[in-house]
């Protein structure tokens, strides 16, 4: 890590972004809370950085500085192999959804343009997305009646850095194990710094849920020592 990279986050005090700063303090690292983030500041500028905070604090500063941030594509959850998924998991647009898809799940690519969830019928799924175009893509999955435990992972270089639960419980070492065995063999696919949540069920086992990135993405009992180099190395200087 590169302790002469100042951390920018939000200035409202948040516990995650607060044990993230604390991390990068004990590494060395400076921090910058910031309020009115969306006007550059000269002397930042100058330095380089590294962004943790939600999507709009971080693509405004993102672009005001110069700077890339490592996200995953969010469509790669469709092209995985079943072994990994255990469902059936399909890039459409809105419009090419008919009464035959439900029940299923459906999520937008775009973060937050709609409340992802279990949609009952074509009309359930309407309402939700009206006014949305019929071309917006979205990723569709039969449902998995059960799910025991899903579990946080943030991974650098191909290695887990460190593991967590954030909602059930099940055997940590066999999720780990799994998320392990998934990046060794779809490393090609993935950023350098990804978070990858993954789900327990009794009737199919480990599976992957979806990719977040590693600047934007909550510690969800993840600790913030073992995974500060995952969220510094989110954002790429130009300078």
């Amino acid at each position: 890590m590169n302790n002469f990279i100042t951390l920018l986050i939000p200035e409202k005090a948040d516990p995650e972004s607060d044990q993230v700063a604390a991390a990068w303090v004990k590494h060395g690292g400076g921090v910058r809370r910031l309020g009115k983030f969306w006007v550059r500041d000269e002397d930042l500028a100058m330095q380089k950085i590294a962004i943790y905070g939600n999507q709009a604090f971080a693509f405004v500063l993102a672009q005001i500085y110069n700077v890339e941030l490592v996200s995953p594509d969010d469509t790669l959850i469709a092209r995985l192999e079943h072994k990994w998924t255990k469902r059936t998991v399909q890039l459409k647009q809105a419009g090419q959804l008919t009464d035959s898809h439900f029940p299923l799940f459906a999520k937008p690519v775009v973060p937050k343009i709609f409340l992802a969830g279990i949609f009952q019928t074509l009309h359930d799924f309407q309402r939700a997305t009206e006014g949305l175009p019929e071309t917006e893509e979205i990723l569709i999955s039969n449902i998995i009646d059960t799910i025991q435990a899903e579990a946080r992972c943030y991974s650098n270089d191909g290695t887990v850095r460190d593991i967590a639960f954030y909602e059930g419980s099940a055997n940590l070492q066999e999720a780990e194990k799994f998320v392990a065995d998934f990046i060794t063999n779809n490393k090609e696919q993935l950023p350098r710094v990804v978070v990858i949540d993954i789900a327990f069920s009794e009737q199919t086992g480990w599976f992957v849920l979806e990719f977040n990135a590693c600047w934007g993405a909550g510690l969800n009992s993840c600790n913030a020592e073992k995974v500060i180099d995952c969220i510094i190395g989110a954002t790429v200087n130009n300078i």
